[in-house]
């Protein structure tokens, strides 16, 4: 063999191991850049990865179920935040209230939250002693303090914290502390009143026999509870068992009745302490809070009951004026409209002279 052909065929086997090794490079590499990526993709994941106990509150799941929650502008024209007492022995709130045990699925609202806050999925936070609500990290309490702070008797297995159904104080939770506001959305002209936030109160007996005692537990925001609050239903009649609606509706649609004992103002008093403890004042005091909140929604887009409104009503139905002024109290513009009304008909001749009626007859009939 001359030494050309050798030199070709080395060129040839060098060639071809050269392409054999390209070739098997090219197919390692996309494996092991997939490897690579699914390895950086799950260490994403995990850092992504979203507690129920942290401050994003509620799953992704509970966010794509229950699209509708809405929070209240933070640039509102108008805006007053007030709280209530609600007392779930009053008719309107008893919905919340029973039942006391679990029945099947069936839940009161403590019961439900307590369980949404043992389990995770809701953080609480801390009742402070002045009642202001604070809803940051450094105010988030953990549940297994609250258990130990009233005496409510838990297990522990397997690291998690566990409360028997009995145990849970859904009987003595009887009132609530609610924050509302009371809002005007120029954005889309229209008024709100939202729930804000909500803080069980416990009731106990003192064991003298005195006077009950009054421990708030906890605040929730509301917004983390909204989701989950359609799960549950609230009756709201004694008389036909069958009203009921969700615990979202029950708040959405301010279904709720509570005393205000205290409104967002400069000098941070509650209305016990402006009123100095005077139960007289404190009712007119709340009395005109409810009324300027009224007068306020009422009059928004100006007053319905204005003189240009009752003339484009007189123009359609006369009666209906007169039905318009008389529940204002105008007895007297009622008169002059009658007698305006009374004026228009033919008076009758005092004289018996009837020949002007007669021909005018005739002269109609020809």
């Amino acid at each position: 063999m001359s030494v050309n052909m050798k030199t070709l065929l080395l060129c040839a086997a060098f060639f071809i191991l050269h392409s054999s090794f390209f070739i098997c490079e090219a197919q390692a590499q996309p494996k092991a850049r997939r490897q690579q990526q699914q390895k950086s993709q799950q260490e994403q994941l995990q850092q992504q990865k979203v507690q129920p106990t942290q401050s994003q509150g509620m799953s992704l799941r509970a966010r794509l179920s229950f699209p509708t929650a809405v929070e209240m502008p933070e640039n509102v024209v108008w805006r007053r935040d007030i709280y209530r007492e609600l007392n779930l022995d009053d008719d309107a709130n008893a919905g919340l209230y029973y039942p006391v045990e679990p029945i099947d699925k069936q839940l009161n609202l403590f019961t439900y939250v307590f369980k949404l806050a043992l389990n995770g999925y809701v953080p609480v936070y801390e009742y402070r002693l002045d009642g202001n609500e604070v809803f940051s990290d450094s105010a988030k309490v953990q549940i297994k303090t609250i258990l130990d702070n009233f005496h409510i008797f838990y297990e522990e297995r397997d690291g998690k914290v566990r409360v028997d159904n009995s145990d849970i104080p859904s009987a003595e939770v009887k009132m609530y502390y609610l924050k509302e506001s009371a809002y005007f959305d120029d954005a889309n002209s229209t008024f709100h009143r939202k729930v804000q936030a909500l803080c069980p109160v416990m009731v106990r007996e003192d064991d003298f026999g005195g006077e009950a005692s009054k421990y708030p537990l906890f605040w929730v925001k509301y917004a983390d509870l909204e989701p989950y609050l359609s799960r549950q239903t609230v009756m709201t009649s004694n008389l036909n068992n069958a009203a009921t609606m969700s615990m979202e509706d029950f708040f959405t649609l301010n279904h709720y009745q509570g005393k205000i004992y205290k409104t967002n103002n400069m000098l941070g008093k509650t209305l016990a302490q402006i009123c100095e403890g005077d139960t007289t004042k404190l009712s007119a005091e709340q009395k005109k809070i409810e009324a300027e909140l009224k007068a306020f929604e009422q009059n928004i887009f100006g007053d319905q009951h204005r003189k240009d409104s009752l003339d484009s009503i007189a123009k359609l139905d006369p009666k209906q004026l007169k039905a318009a002024k008389k529940s204002k109290g105008g007895s007297s513009s009622s008169k002059s409209t009658s007698a305006k009304v009374k004026s228009s008909k033919p008076k009758k001749s005092s004289t018996p002279s009837s020949g002007s009626a007669r021909m005018s007859v005739r002269r109609e009939r020809h």
